[in-house]
C-alpha cells in the first residue's frame, strides 16, 4: 500500500503533472474569455459567428498564457506557428463538434461547455509537442 502512495506522490510532484494543472487553469481562463464573448455576441449575431469570434479573441491570450504560464517558455515565432497549427486542428474540432451538437438540438448556451471540455484534452497533448523539447 505504501508503494501506491509513493507513486501518487511522485506523480503529484512531477513536472508533467504541474504542466497539466497549469494547462487546465489556462484552459479555464481562455474558455471563460471565449464563452463570455460568445454569450455577449449572441445578442447581436448568429451562434456560429459569435462562437468563432470568441475563439479568435481567446486564441491570442491563450498563446501568451501557454508560453509564459503553462510551459514556462518564451513565446517565439516558431512556437506561435506550432501553436497556430495545433489550434487550426483544434478549431476544426470545435466547429465540427459545435455543429454536431447544434444538429442534435442541444441548447446554444450549453454547447460551448461540451465542446471545450472535449477539445481541451486533445489540445494538451498536441501543445506538449510544440512547447516542450524532448531530451536527447
Amino acid at each position: 500500500m505504501a508503494i501506491k502512495y509513493e507513486k501518487i506522490g511522485l506523480l503529484l510532484h512531477s513536472a508533467k503533472f504541474g504542466q497539466f494543472v497549469r494547462f487546465v487553469l489556462n484552459g479555464v481562463l481562455s474558455s471563460a474569455i471565449h464563452y463570455g464573448i460568445y454569450y455577449v455576441l449572441l445578442f447581436w449575431t448568429i451562434a456560429n459567428i459569435a462562437y468563432i469570434t470568441g475563439y479568435l479573441v481567446s486564441f491570442v491570450s491563450n498563446f501568451f498564457l501557454t508560453s509564459y504560464f503553462t510551459f514556462r517558455t518564451k513565446p517565439t515565432l516558431k512556437r506561435f506557428i506550432g501553436f497556430s497549427g495545433s489550434h487550426a486542428l483544434n478549431f476544426g474540432l470545435h466547429v465540427v463538434l459545435f455543429n454536431i451538437f447544434l444538429w442534435l438540438g442541444v441548447h446554444e448556451l450549453i454547447i460551448p461547455l461540451l465542446v471545450i471540455g472535449i477539445a481541451m484534452m486533445v489540445q494538451f497533448f498536441i501543445l506538449r509537442l510544440v512547447f516542450v523539447k524532448k531530451a536527447g
